[in-house]
């Protein structure tokens, strides 16, 4: 508790903020807009941050949050926005909810197109961008999971995939089908309710494979960095191996890193470091 408090601290000397705008140390200003739908259920809302001055933006942070996809919210991230906010101040923020599953809905495709519905709204807020792709999500966790699966799967209708640049992948599963993610505590609810087992698909492809991230990489897959944590007990470290394996052999462009802590602990190491994301040339 005290860790958490000594950050909402060093906060509020950083930034300040009303209703309308957030302001930080070094002037930098983006207006906001909180709890924006962008679709007919109650859980389809994201805060939306954008620069003062509209014409300078060069690209679209997306920050999707974790929670098994049954749980969580875009506030556990509100503050983890803020810090990147600074360091890139002509990009616009997105920060969404999403329907969770419970035991009589799906995670999928419910949470990819809730995703591809907030890309389309925020695109539309900010005008059309002249630099190529302009989306970079950012997700922890199941976020993290969702990310990779939004920007590498082929088979959803998703109309931004390409317009993905990055993902910046924290703690997520990569590869759900093996042993080690097994182990975990969840893992039945994942497997029963991943995805609706009695809607088609492909022929040769399985619904176990859909949902697998590893299993869409290709060499044009957008680039990815990843944080994983060497002592973490729900998304062991053996899933950045897995991915980074991947990536390389399809020659995708990657940065993987591996701190020191649990599942939690990226948020008290600072993690993704900023200088890490600036590395990949945004």
């Amino acid at each position: 508790m005290k860790k958490y408090l000594f950050l909402l601290f060093i906060l509020t000397i950083f930034l300040s903020c009303n209703d309308k705008n957030i302001t930080f140390k070094d002037g930098v200003s983006f207006k906001i807009e909180k709890n924006i739908s962008y679709g007919k259920n109650p859980s389809q809302k994201l805060d939306f941050y954008i620069p003062e001055n509209k014409d300078s933006i060069k690209g679209i942070f997306v920050l999707i949050h974790g929670g098994g996809w049954k749980a969580g919210d875009k506030s556990n991230l509100t503050y983890f926005t803020f810090s990147i906010m600074e360091k890139f101040p002509n990009y616009a923020f997105a920060n969404i909810n999403y329907r969770l599953a419970d035991n009589h809905s799906f995670i999928l495709p419910n949470q990819t197109d809730d995703i591809d519905n907030a890309l389309e709204l925020v695109s539309k807020k900010c005008g059309k961008i002249k630099l190529g792709p302009q989306f970079i999500l950012i997700g922890n966790s199941a976020g993290a999971h969702l990310s990779m699966l939004y920007a590498y799967n082929r088979i959803f209708e998703n109309k931004h995939r390409d317009q993905v640049k990055a993902v910046v992948n924290i703690v997520g599963p990569a590869d759900l089908l093996h042993q080690d993610f097994k182990q975990y505590s969840d893992y039945s609810f994942v497997e029963k309710q991943m995805i609706d087992s009695s809607k088609p698909c492909p022929t040769d492809i399985t619904n176990k494979d859909i949902p697998n991230p590893v299993f869409w990489i290709n060499k044009n897959s957008p680039a990815t960095i990843s944080f994983y944590g060497n002592n973490d007990q729900v998304i062991p470290l053996s899933q950045k191996k897995i991915l980074d394996s991947v990536l390389n052999k399809n020659k995708v462009y990657n940065q993987s890193y591996e701190f020191s802590g649990g599942h939690l602990d990226w948020v008290m190491k600072k993690m993704p470091r900023s200088s890490s994301i600036k590395s990949m040339n945004f």
